[in-house]
């Protein structure tokens, strides 16, 4: 795997979390914690983005 396919990988990932935190948020059924922990991830993934990108240029 290249590393500009990582990042995609990633950046799919990060934006897929980014969806499921809104509609968390929307639903009044689902754990502060369960959002915190998505947040706490999606955070990962974009310090890893980050990270891998400087790596590229």
């Amino acid at each position: 795997m290249t590393v500009e396919t990582h990042i995609s990988t990633l950046q799919r990932r990060h934006d897929e979390l980014d969806a499921a935190i809104e509609a968390a948020a929307r639903d009044h059924g689902v754990d502060d914690l369960e959002i915190q922990a998505m947040k706490k991830e999606k955070l990962y993934l974009k310090d890893e983005i980050a990270r891998l990108q400087a790596t590229v240029e």
